[in-house]
Protein backbone atom coordinates (compact mmCIF):
# COMPACT_ATOMS: atom_id res chain seq x y z
CA UNK A 1 0.00 0.00 0.00
CA UNK A 2 1.11 3.48 -0.76
CA UNK A 3 0.85 6.64 1.61
CA UNK A 4 0.67 10.63 0.50
CA UNK A 5 2.64 12.69 3.07
CA UNK A 6 -0.51 13.56 4.75
CA UNK A 7 -1.64 10.65 5.14
CA UNK A 8 1.18 9.04 6.65
CA UNK A 9 1.32 11.97 8.82
CA UNK A 10 -2.14 10.96 10.29
CA UNK A 11 -1.70 7.38 10.64
CA UNK A 12 1.64 8.29 12.79
CA UNK A 13 0.70 11.57 14.67
CA UNK A 14 4.23 12.64 13.15
CA UNK A 15 4.40 16.06 11.12
CA UNK A 16 4.72 16.48 7.30
CA UNK A 17 7.61 18.45 8.00
CA UNK A 18 9.57 16.30 10.47
CA UNK A 19 8.96 13.18 8.16
CA UNK A 20 10.49 15.37 5.34
CA UNK A 21 13.46 16.10 7.74
CA UNK A 22 13.99 12.55 8.88
CA UNK A 23 14.10 11.58 4.91
CA UNK A 24 16.78 14.04 4.63
CA UNK A 25 18.64 12.61 7.53
CA UNK A 26 18.23 8.90 6.22
CA UNK A 27 15.82 8.07 9.18
CA UNK A 28 13.41 7.15 6.52
CA UNK A 29 14.69 5.74 3.03
CA UNK A 30 13.97 8.44 -0.19
CA UNK A 31 10.19 7.86 -1.11
CA UNK A 32 9.39 6.93 -4.38
CA UNK A 33 7.56 10.02 -6.50
CA UNK A 34 4.28 10.09 -8.25
CA UNK A 35 4.19 11.28 -11.59
CA UNK A 36 3.30 14.36 -10.46
CA UNK A 37 6.46 14.11 -8.10
CA UNK A 38 4.52 13.82 -4.53
CA UNK A 39 6.27 11.65 -2.16
CA UNK A 40 5.14 8.19 -2.14
CA UNK A 41 5.60 6.04 1.28
CA UNK A 42 5.05 2.39 1.71
CA UNK A 43 4.30 -0.06 4.53
CA UNK A 44 7.95 0.15 5.56
CA UNK A 45 8.11 3.62 5.61
CA UNK A 46 5.05 3.90 8.09
CA UNK A 47 6.67 0.69 10.09
CA UNK A 48 10.00 2.60 10.56
CA UNK A 49 8.13 6.37 11.08
CA UNK A 50 6.18 4.32 13.84
CA UNK A 51 9.54 2.64 14.97
CA UNK A 52 11.13 6.20 15.14
CA UNK A 53 7.79 7.83 16.93
CA UNK A 54 7.80 4.95 19.78
CA UNK A 55 11.50 5.96 20.46
CA UNK A 56 11.23 9.86 20.35
CA UNK A 57 8.74 9.40 22.88
CA UNK A 58 10.43 6.81 24.89
CA UNK A 59 12.69 10.04 24.96
CA UNK A 60 15.75 8.78 23.65
CA UNK A 61 18.21 10.80 21.93
CA UNK A 62 19.06 11.45 18.22
CA UNK A 63 22.29 9.28 17.80
CA UNK A 64 20.37 6.30 19.97
CA UNK A 65 17.79 6.44 17.73
CA UNK A 66 19.72 6.23 14.77
CA UNK A 67 21.85 3.41 16.55
CA UNK A 68 18.62 1.56 17.18
CA UNK A 69 17.29 1.71 13.23
CA UNK A 70 20.82 0.44 12.64
CA UNK A 71 20.57 -2.21 14.74
CA UNK A 72 16.58 -2.70 13.44
CA UNK A 73 17.69 -3.22 10.01
CA UNK A 74 20.14 -6.34 11.44
CA UNK A 75 17.97 -8.86 12.74
CA UNK A 76 21.02 -11.22 13.05
CA UNK A 77 23.10 -8.84 15.25
CA UNK A 78 23.45 -9.37 19.15
CA UNK A 79 21.27 -7.66 20.86
CA UNK A 80 23.54 -6.58 23.59
CA UNK A 81 24.15 -2.73 22.49
CA UNK A 82 19.76 -1.84 22.07
CA UNK A 83 19.51 -3.73 25.50
CA UNK A 84 22.62 -1.01 26.68
CA UNK A 85 20.60 2.02 25.34
CA UNK A 86 17.46 0.94 26.50
CA UNK A 87 18.96 0.81 30.17
CA UNK A 88 21.19 3.48 29.85
CA UNK A 89 17.58 5.44 28.94
CA UNK A 90 15.94 3.98 31.91
CA UNK A 91 18.84 5.48 34.20
CA UNK A 92 17.97 9.17 32.12
CA UNK A 93 14.20 8.47 32.76
CA UNK A 94 14.76 7.18 36.38
CA UNK A 95 16.96 10.92 36.60
CA UNK A 96 14.29 12.79 35.65
CA UNK A 97 11.94 11.07 37.99
CA UNK A 98 14.31 12.28 40.80
CA UNK A 99 14.80 15.54 39.22
CA UNK A 100 10.89 15.89 39.27
CA UNK A 101 10.20 14.66 42.38
CA UNK A 102 12.40 17.51 43.53
CA UNK A 103 10.67 19.94 41.93
CA UNK A 104 7.52 18.79 43.12
CA UNK A 105 8.40 18.91 47.19
CA UNK A 106 9.67 21.89 46.36
CA UNK A 107 6.99 23.83 44.95
CA UNK A 108 4.67 22.32 47.48
CA UNK A 109 6.82 23.92 50.11
CA UNK A 110 6.98 27.07 48.68
CA UNK A 111 2.80 26.83 47.68
CA UNK A 112 2.39 25.88 51.80
CA UNK A 113 3.58 28.96 52.96
CA UNK A 114 1.05 31.00 50.62
CA UNK A 115 -1.18 32.67 53.49
CA UNK A 116 -3.58 34.16 51.03
CA UNK A 117 -3.70 38.56 50.65
CA UNK A 118 -2.04 40.44 48.39
CA UNK A 119 0.99 39.53 46.25
CA UNK A 120 3.48 42.07 47.83
CA UNK A 121 2.69 39.48 51.11
CA UNK A 122 2.96 36.33 48.77
CA UNK A 123 5.49 33.99 49.62
CA UNK A 124 4.97 32.34 46.37
CA UNK A 125 6.43 35.45 44.42
CA UNK A 126 9.09 35.76 47.14
CA UNK A 127 10.33 32.64 47.13
CA UNK A 128 10.85 32.45 43.17
CA UNK A 129 12.71 35.74 43.66
CA UNK A 130 15.40 33.94 45.79
CA UNK A 131 19.33 33.92 44.78
CA UNK A 132 19.27 31.60 42.04
CA UNK A 133 22.75 29.91 43.98
CA UNK A 134 20.11 28.08 46.06
CA UNK A 135 18.63 26.45 42.53
CA UNK A 136 19.85 23.38 41.29
CA UNK A 137 21.32 23.49 37.59
CA UNK A 138 19.06 22.21 34.76
CA UNK A 139 19.72 18.91 33.07
CA UNK A 140 20.74 18.76 29.68
CA UNK A 141 17.50 18.27 27.53
CA UNK A 142 15.00 19.36 30.43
Amino acid sequence: MTYSIGELSRLTGVKPTTIRWYESEGWLHAAERSEGGHRLYSDAHLGRLTFIRHARELGFESEAIRALLRLAGRPDADCGEAHALASAQVREIDARIERLASLRAELARIAGHCLGGTVGECRIIEALAEPAARLTPMPRGA
